[in-house]
Parts: structure tokens; sequence; C-alpha cells
């Protein structure tokens, strides 16, 4: 083996980096799109439901007419809670877009970092040719053909694992919120038996923080899927992971104006469970797929050192 090899494999693994951050760039642009028109449309909805609640609050005829049939406390709390919610939405995805901008800064920076790695290459195969003009040119081929095999297969390891770290932090998100909600749960049957102030304070507070953990696991499954970009996956499997983009729009709508229900909140326990169990799924297959992986390249080095070893 030469430096000739060591350098030819380091670069191979850095044009396959670089292959897989243009995926994931492409992907994420995609999203920032989305994200986008989203964080749009939702800054349009708080903004209306907050004029909502300005004329009821002040001199406007609807308030006048609610407040002359004894009813403007109970527009006005429905009001505010819907302005609360629609803050609440917007507040989450314009979160998402400023996290996914920092991701795809990162994943840039990177990537001009490999800017030239494949005329490296070239140049360094090159450099390999003219030294094998003097070797054993049989056993060179043969040595550079498992050398490219072990390069994918470690690349694809690479790409595997991170996608597999990704998961695991959603799963330790999704459990971070059901942790929240179930604390809800117990002060919302506190609060059923007459709890007080301290009880009902107590509720909003484990609310507040299941809140901050769905926006954190709707980042962290925004990312996993970002992961998977590349990585073919079974057709039920990628249904499933289409729809982590979305996770966090039917939480908010499920949950954030009738959270005084104990109902919705079993069923937003419900609903993260769900998700939990479909990372869950993807993760099995990634596990099975990188194992398999590395079975296959370490039977390659292996093959490589026997070739090694019995030449002369």
């Amino acid at each position: 083996m030469t430096n000739y090899d060591e350098r030819l494999n380091e670069l191979r693994q850095k044009i396959a980096r670089k292959k897989h951050l243009e995926y994931t760039l492409e992907d994420m642009r995609k999203q920032r799109i989305d994200l986008a028109n989203k964080v749009k449309d939702l800054d349009a909805a708080k903004i209306k439901e907050e004029q909502d609640v300005v004329k009821l609050e002040g001199g406007s005829l609807a308030s006048f007419f609610y407040n002359v049939v004894g009813k403007k406390d109970e527009k006005l709390d429905k009001e505010r809670q819907e302005a609360y919610a629609a803050k609440v939405k917007y507040d989450a995805a314009y979160a998402e877009l400023q996290a996914l901008e920092t991701d795809i800064e990162s994943a840039n920076h990177e990537w001009n970092q490999l800017l030239s790695c494949e005329d490296d290459y070239k140049r360094t195969w090159n450099e390999k040719i003219c030294y094998l003009k003097i070797s054993d040119t049989k056993i060179a081929a043969e040595l550079n053909e498992l050398e490219e095999k072990i390069a994918y297969l470690e690349s694809q390891e690479v790409e595997l694992q991170e996608a597999i770290t990704a998961g695991n932090m959603a799963v330790m998100a999704a459990k971070e919120a059901l942790n929240n909600l179930d604390s809800a749960d117990s002060w919302s049957t506190w609060d059923l038996l007459g709890g007080g102030l301290f009880v009902d304070v107590a509720k909003h507070s484990a609310l507040d923080d299941a809140q901050v953990s769905i926006q954190s696991l709707q980042l962290r499954l925004r990312r996993f899927k970002t992961e998977l970009a590349d990585i073919t996956i079974h057709t039920d499997v990628n249904v499933k992971i289409e729809g982590f983009l979305h996770f966090a729009d039917y939480f908010f709508d499920g949950l954030i104006v009738d959270w005084m229900v104990r109902s919705e909140i079993h069923d937003s326990v419900e609903s993260v469970e769900n998700i939990r169990s479909q990372i869950h799924s993807v993760l099995v297959k990634l596990i099975t797929m990188r194992d398999k992986v590395v079975f296959e390249k370490d039977a390659l080095k292996e093959k490589m050192d026997q070739i090694v070893l019995n030449s002369k």
C-alpha cells in the first residue's frame, strides 16, 4: 500500500460526503420554500386574530353587540384564546425556519470546503497510475477495486449512522414531550377535583413545557427527515417520513384551543406516542441496513488483507 492509496481513500470519502451534502441541501432548500410560505400564512392569521381581539376590547360594533347581549367576556375569551393559538403556531414555525436556515448555512459551508475534492482525486489518481507502471499492475488493480468498494460502504455507513443519530435525538424529544404531557394530565386530574389556583398554575406550566418540547420534537423530526434524503427505504416508511414535517401542525390544532380539556391532552399523548412508534420503525430499518453495510465492508477488508499477505 502506498501514500497514494491512503490519499485516494480519503478523497473518496470527501467526494461521498460532498454528494451527501448536495442531497441534503437540495432537500432542505425545498423545505425552506414550503416553510417560508407557511410562516407568511401563519403571520397573516396571527395578525387577523390579534385584530379581532383589539376590536372586541375597543369600541367596534361587534364589541357593542356582544356587550348588549351580555356575552362580551365570553366572546373576548374565545378571541384571545384563538389569538394565542395563532401566535403559538407562528412562533413554532418561525423558530423551525430559523433552525433550518442555520442547518443550510452549516451544510453549505462544509460543501464549499469540499469543492476541489474531485479535482484532487483525479490528480492523485493520475499520479498513482504513473507509479503502477513500475509495479504489479494486476494486484494493484484488484486492490484498487476493493478499496473503492470499501470506501463506498464506509460512506454509506457514515450516512446511515448520521440518520440513526438524528432519529435517536427525535425519540428523546418525543419522550420529553410525553413526560410534560403526562405531568399536565396529572395536574388536570387534580384540577377537576377542585385543586385551586396552585394546581391551575402548575397544569398550565406543564402545558407550556409540553409546547416547547413539541417545537423541539418538530425540529428533530425535520432534521431526521433531511438525513434520510438520500437513503432508500421501503415505500410505506417513506410515507410516514413525509408526515414528520407537519407533525406540530396536527398537535397544535388539536391541543392549543381546548387544552383545558383532559381528553385533548390524552389525544396529544396518543399523537406523540404514534410519532415515536413511526420513528422507531424507521430506526429498525436503518440499523438493519447499517449492520449489513458493516458486515460487507469487513468482509472486503479481510479479502484485501489476504491479497496483501499472500502477494510476493
